[in-house]
């Protein structure tokens, strides 16, 4: 929601684009694996823990599909139709429900095909970069009868 909210904001202010544009693509520059670990130690300060940094990096690399993706689509719009919007005095609220919400959904799907792709391969760093290497030593710490066969199904 955020992407969509952002495209719309890219749609409707050039001035606004010309601000914001490079500076999302500058944060996509930066490899997941180098600032995945990062997020992790800093939200651990925070007190973060569990599934919420994961999901904050993924979500990190979700966006910025959806929402370039997203202000194309909104663009994609035919000039004769926005022609024929003003013709027929449309609010810019009109414009957006009845041309160009429907034209960018193409556009919308298909950077969402790739922000979930994205985003499932950032969780997966995610949840690498931030593992803890003791579980199992923590596990067999607290038995307190040696293994002396393992189950067979």
């Amino acid at each position: 929601m955020t992407g969509i909210g952002l495209a719309l904001l890219l749609v409707a202010s050039r001035a606004f684009e010309r601000a914001t544009l490079p500076w999302l693509v500058a944060s996509q520059t930066v490899p997941v694996v180098a600032i995945a670990p990062m997020l992790a130690v800093l939200l651990g300060q925070y007190g973060v823990q569990g599934f919420l940094p994961k999901a904050i990096i993924a979500a990190y690399i979700a966006f910025f599909p959806v929402a370039v993706g997203m202000s194309r689509g909104l663009r994609s719009a035919d000039q004769l139709h926005l022609d024929l919007m003003r013709t027929y005095h449309a609010t810019p609220a009109q414009t957006y429900r009845l041309l160009r919400f429907p034209a960018s959904l193409p556009h919308l799907f298909t950077a969402l095909k790739v922000a979930v792709t994205s985003a499932l391969v950032g969780s997966i760093v995610a949840e690498i970069s931030t593992i803890s290497f003791s579980g199992w030593a923590r596990c067999s710490r607290r038995t307190h009868a040696p293994v002396t066969r393992l189950p067979c199904g």
